[in-house]
C-alpha cells in the first residue's frame, strides 16, 4: 500500500467516524430505525453522513495494516532505545528489529552485549502468557555462551521481577514450550520446582533493565496493555 493510498483509507474513515468513531455509531444506531421503511432515505442519510463502499475498503486496508503495529512498536522502540544503551566505541554486530522469530539469536548483539526486549504493559491480575514469554527471553539469555553481558530490557520491571522472584510452579511456566522445557530440564534436572528458587540462583547473570529509567520516551509514553500475540512484543 502506498502512502497516499493509507492517508486516503484514514480520511475516508475520519470521514465517516470522526474523530470519536463509538459515539458517531450509537448515533447511527439511532438514525437507522426510524429512517428503515424508505431505502432512499437510508441511503440519503448514509451519503450524508459520509458512508459509502469506500468506508469499508478502508477499515479492511487499514485493519490489514493494524496486524503489523506490534513489529513496528517493537522495532521503534529497540531504535529509540539505542542512543541511550550503546557506550562509546561499541559496535552493533546484528539487529533483530522484526516481532517473533526472526532467524537472528538476539534483538541485540554488539560487541559487548546481547539484549532482548519486550515492550508490554502488564494489566493485574493473572499474566501468565507475558510470564512465560519473558521467563523465555531470560532463559535465551542465559543461555548465551558468550562473555557478552546480557541484558532483558522492559517497560516497566516490577511486576516481571515480582514474578521472576515469586512462587509460580516452572513445570506451568515451561508447559507450553517443549523445547524450552528440554533444555531447562538437561541442565538443571529437578533442582528447582519454582520460579523463584531459580532465579535467585542466577539472579546476577542476566541484568533486567527497566526502559523507563534509561529512555526518555518511555518516561512519559503509556505501553497499551494489548492482548498478547504469539510472540508478545
Amino acid at each position: 500500500m502506498t502512502d497516499m493510498a493509507l492517508s486516503q483509507a484514514v480520511d475516508d474513515l475520519a470521514k465517516a467516524f470522526g474523530s470519536n468513531p463509538l459515539a458517531v455509531i450509537q448515533r447511527v444506531e439511532l438514525a437507522l430505525p426510524p429512517l428503515s421503511g424508505d431505502a432512499t432515505a437510508v441511503e440519503t442519510y448514509l451519503s450524508q453522513a459520509g458512508f459509502s463502499p469506500d468506508t469499508l475498503r478502508a477499515a479492511l486496508e487499514i485493519k490489514r495494516i493494524a496486524g503489523q503495529v506490534n513489529v513496528l512498536v517493537h522495532a521503534a522502540g529497540i531504535l529509540a532505545s539505542l542512543p541511550y544503551i550503546l557506550e562509546p566505541g561499541e559496535r552493533i554486530e546484528s539487529l533483530s528489529l522484526g516481532a517473533g522469530n526472526t532467524g537472528k539469536d538476539f534483538d541485540l548483539t554488539t560487541d559487548r552485549r546481547v539484549g532482548e526486549f519486550k515492550f508490554i504493559a502488564w494489566r493485574g491480575g493473572p499474566e501468565s502468557i507475558r510470564q512465560n514469554q519473558v521467563f523465555k527471553d531470560y532463559l535465551k539469555l542465559l543461555w548465551d555462551e558468550t562473555a557478552r553481558r546480557k541484558q532483558l530490557f522492559l517497560t516497566g520491571t516490577k511486576e516481571a521481577l515480582a514474578f521472576l522472584r515469586g512462587g509460580r510452579a516452572l513445570d506451568s511456566v515451561l508447559s507450553k514450550d517443549v523445547h524450552v522445557k528440554a533444555k531447562f530440564s538437561e541442565s538443571y534436572g529437578d533442582r528447582f520446582t519454582k520460579v523463584g528458587d531459580f532465579y535467585r540462583f542466577v539472579e546476577s547473570k542476566v541484568e533486567v533493565i527497566d526502559l523507563r529509567q534509561i529512555v526518555p520516551v518511555f518516561a512519559v509514553a503509556t505501553v497499551p496493555a494489548e492482548g498478547p500475540s504469539a510472540e508478545e512484543l
